[in-house]
């Protein structure tokens, strides 16, 4: 690894108002990392014995020889989980005794109690059974296990009627006996059958509508009926039998917006005279003209600032205030963007990327003391739009890491937790499933401290990502500031590679490290739902082609898995895409994420625009937010590799030959004296 800016960085040169102009210290130095911990990896007779447990070719003598190892209770479950259909009770009862408490229990307790079902064991069912469960199946087949054992009472119905108004969803078919049984016992009065389709009709689910509806008196199933056949094929005439209710309208209203997203102007044409039959208010007219306006707008169809002018500021979200915003800047229409943007609520305007945009559609409309300090504000963030707004500013880019001091003592007994090595040796076997249950157990014991001691120790055996998954936002909480956890958050490997490869193909290192960390934070052996592998996360059928040009060798897709050759082949890709695009990498970024259609369909609808604009108003929201990602994490990398970095205003358009910046730390500006607090006049009162 180059020097990874374990020094002092270069001070503001030029600070926005809110900033100190020339006290302002450069970003701390980082403290230095605790030496690495490596915990002992799986043998590799354990890997071959998970390869047998998997094929169900590992008996039990064979199992015995594991015995006390980490992994040995991952590898009976690996056993007997492939003859789960006849395994003996007692065994599968002895498995989940031997590991109780255990994740791995959990993990065996949810195939073995469907399969103790499957095979109408209900007294073994109840005995395995755990109340805390929460998965709708499983519970469905708890109640299949009452009714078998004869314990359907009060409490039995009270339960399946929870299970009943959870959702306004399908439920799964384990359900459907429970439900007919609760139904045939009296237990779906009508009003719980209404309860259910209320649900459906919020999720505009016809198809859980219907089955509510049988049971229902004829007049009420017939209605009940037509309202879902209206979510089928909505239409302006109302029919007849609908009362003049809130619950018609939420059917007209939800049913109108789902059908806007395929066609927005017959909806628009429909909307008044539904409107006049059943009386809509603003929030149900609201919703449906919200909906005409998003699936307009997000084509930029001609019509799209008329859609947004028509619906109530009160049905607008933040989704709806940001698309308002695009479609005037895809028009050069400043002023428009500008308004548009003041109509936002102050937390969302707030954000970096809002305020570089009021920042300049306010020196687009001439105003440029208000947007020298729109500026100044969005560059106290460590983002893509924050970069921008110093560049804009010539100032040093903010960046204020932290990097806890972390004892040897401290680091070992982390390494030494059970939770944790089980976690990564089941990672360093790709058993990724696993390893995330075993983390998460190990995560819900330790503290702050332990928990980002722990980020530390999975990166020093290999696994980067928890530098994403286990920082920030962890467990339904937020930790702002682990943002500047920089050294976990943005791990650097590879790095010769990384390095040798772009010189090769004339490309930034700092892109390629930032393209990996978006696309698969280091990990080899990434694979997406699409078959883009490795770190790159590229397609076989892109490698292939790659490969064969280049002259790199290919041993098939998995040659992906290989680090050195994925590099190598997706930096040459990325090496052809410059080519072919002209050589902007903010185009090429969102090419590679979207593919070549789309990007020639955006760079020919607005082939003059400026780079930031462009990428502001790609239609796709993955590829939009991918776009500012990458060249963040550029940045921070260049950071990571060498110190200081190319300009972000200039390295999305393929200059890396000009000036570099610092990055240093931003403080307010506190007041030499603090003013002293006002005295109030004789007998008058304070203005409050």
């Amino acid at each position: 690894m180059h020097k990874h800016a374990l020094f002092l960085l270069f001070a503001w040169s030029l600070a926005g108002p809110a900033l100190a102009q020339s006290s302002t210290p450069p970003a701390p130095p980082l403290v230095q990392r605790t030496a690495p911990v490596q915990v002992p990896m799986p043998s590799p007779a354990m890997k071959a014995a998970l390869e047998a447990a998997n094929r169900g070719t590992l008996d039990d003598l064979a199992l015995a020889g594991f015995s006390g190892q980490p992994l040995a209770g991952w590898l009976e479950y690996a056993a007997l989980r492939k003859r789960i259909d006849t395994l003996p009770i007692p065994r599968g009862n002895a498995f989940l005794a031997s590991q109780r408490n255990q994740p791995v229990a959990t993990a065996f307790r949810n195939e073995w109690l469907p399969a103790l079902a499957r095979r109408n064991e209900w007294q073994a069912f109840l005995s395995n059974w755990e109340p805390g469960i929460d998965d709708p199946a499983l519970r469905c087949l708890h109640l299949q296990a009452r009714m078998a054992m004869n314990r359907v009472d009060a409490q039995w119905t009270q339960d399946a009627q929870s299970i009943w108004r959870s959702s306004g969803k399908s439920l799964p078919a384990q359900c459907d006996a429970p439900l007919a049984q609760l139904a045939a016992q009296g237990g779906l009065h009508d009003a719980l059958r209404w309860e259910r389709i209320d649900l459906a009709i919020a999720e505009a689910q016809p198809g859980v509508i219907r089955a509510a509806a049988r049971g229902l008196p004829a007049a009420d199933a017939v209605l009940a009926s037509s309202y879902a056949a209206y979510f089928d094929n909505p239409v302006a005439a109302i029919p007849g039998q609908w009362p003049r209710d809130a619950r018609s309208r939420q059917v007209a209203s939800r049913a109108l917006a789902k059908a806007a997203k395929a066609s927005p102007d017959m909806i628009e044409a429909m909307l008044p005279g539904v409107t006049r039959a059943l009386g809509l208010d603003e929030a149900e007219r609201g919703r449906v003209l919200h909906q005409i306006a998003l699936w307009t707008v997000a084509s930029y169809l001609p019509n799209s600032a008329q859609r947004l002018a028509a619906v109530p500021l009160s049905a607008y979200d933040a989704n709806l205030h940001e698309w308002q915003v695009r479609e005037a800047l895809s028009r050069s229409d400043w002023a428009g963007a500008l308004t548009a943007l003041r109509r936002m609520p102050e937390a969302l305007r707030s954000d970096s990327r809002w305020t570089w945009f009021a920042a300049r559609t306010s020196e687009l409309t001439g105003d440029a003391a208000a947007a020298k300090a729109l500026y100044a504000q969005a560059a106290s963030k460590s983002d893509f739009h924050g970069f921008l707004a110093a560049d804009r500013l010539n100032q040093p880019y903010a960046l204020c890491p932290w990097q806890p001091a972390v004892t040897p003592a401290a680091k070992q007994a982390i390494a030494r937790d059970p939770a944790i090595i089980r976690a990564l040796q089941l990672f360093a076997l790709d058993r990724k499933g696993w390893a995330e249950r075993e983390w998460k157990d190990a995560l819900a014991r330790f503290s702050d401290e332990q928990r980002r001691i722990a980020v530390e120790v999975a990166q020093d055996n290999g696994w980067f990502d928890r530098g994403v998954f286990g920082l920030v936002n962890v467990g339904g909480k937020r930790y702002p500031d682990e943002q500047r956890l920089y050294h976990l958050r943005f791990p650097l490997h590879h790095d010769a590679s990384i390095r040798r490869e772009a010189a090769r193909h004339r490309l930034d290192p700092a892109w390629i490290a930032g393209e990996i960390r978006a696309e698969s934070v280091f990990d080899p052996r990434a694979r997406s739902s699409a078959d883009a592998r490795g770190l790159m996360q590229v397609l076989p059928s892109t490698g292939v082609g790659v490969a064969a040009k280049f002259g790199i060798p290919w041993q098939g897709g998995d040659s992906l898995y290989d680090a050195d050759t994925n590099i190598a082949i997706g930096t040459a890709y990325l090496r052809q895409l410059m080519d072919r695009y002209g050589g902007k990498p903010y185009q090429v970024i969102a090419g590679y994420n979207a593919g070549p259609a789309p990007l020639n369909r955006w760079m020919a609808q607005r082939p003059d625009m400026d780079a930031d604009i462009w990428i502001e108003t790609i239609s796709y929201k993955e590829t939009r937010e991918y776009v500012a990602r990458v060249l963040s994490f550029s940045t921070l990398y260049d950071w990571r590799l060498n110190g200081d970095a190319a300009r972000v205003s200039e390295r999305m358009l393929g200059i890396l030959n000009g000036p570099r910046k610092g990055f240093a730390c931003p403080v307010q500006e506190a007041p030499a004296v603090a003013p002293a607090p006002a005295t109030p006049k004789k007998n008058k009162p304070r203005r409050k």
